[in-house]
């Protein structure tokens, strides 16, 4: 990350391209099943959902969220607001939960997305500040890759959470959560609509 940020005690990582992916994937397949046009999912309500899932309680808690994601897909097409440099870089807002601190970077020179997302994965871990780690991979691209890291971001934590679309195959200290639950819900998808 090109600016040094102090970590906040509970910290969300995700790969802003992976969660577009999964995302967009999510609303063309479902409007068709409730036989409607789907609004644009609330950011605010998809980050509320994973961080309730995680096991984040209600109160002041001060959550910081951290975007990784490519040049090339700086703007999500499912939800609101969407652009990652103009839009969520540097705000904040607050709900139940506590305060939501948004950052978004993007990988420069010759690294890669997957190789900031593990190395931000690894200062989690390292970091005495943060109490738990609240992670969305790209699955499909290197999240095998976080087994090697896993069971060392987890030591002396209250806890890891991962979400993907597919249970990991790799053993740890992490709880796996579904993805696709909170950005239905975000995308305001009933349960007695399904």
């Amino acid at each position: 990350m090109e600016k040094k940020i102090p970590f906040e005690p509970v910290v969300m990582l995700v790969d802003a391209t992976y969660l577009e992916r999964v995302g967009t994937d999510l609303t063309e397949h479902f409007a068709p099943l409730v036989k409607r046009e789907l609004p644009k999912a609330d950011l605010a309500v998809l980050l509320e959902c994973l961080a309730l899932d995680a096991g984040v309680p209600l109160g002041e808690n001060k959550v910081q969220v951290i975007f990784i994601y490519d040049e090339a897909d700086k703007r999500f097409s499912f939800c609101d607001p969407s652009d990652l440099e103009k839009e969520l870089h540097a705000t904040a807002f607050k709900s139940q939960l506590g305060e939501f601190s948004l950052y978004a970077f993007q990988p420069s020179g010759f690294a890669t997305r997957e190789d900031l997302f593990l190395e931000s994965f690894q200062l989690l871990g390292e970091s005495k500040e943060v109490r738990r780690v609240i992670a969305v991979p790209d699955e499909d691209g290197y999240g095998e890759r976080l087994a090697s890291y896993i069971n060392k971001v987890g030591e002396g934590k209250e806890g890891v959470t991962v979400f993907g679309m597919n249970p990991p195959v790799y053993q740890g200290k992490y709880a796996f959560e579904m993805l696709g639950f909170a950005v239905l819900q975000a995308l305001g998808i009933r349960a007695d609509e399904l």
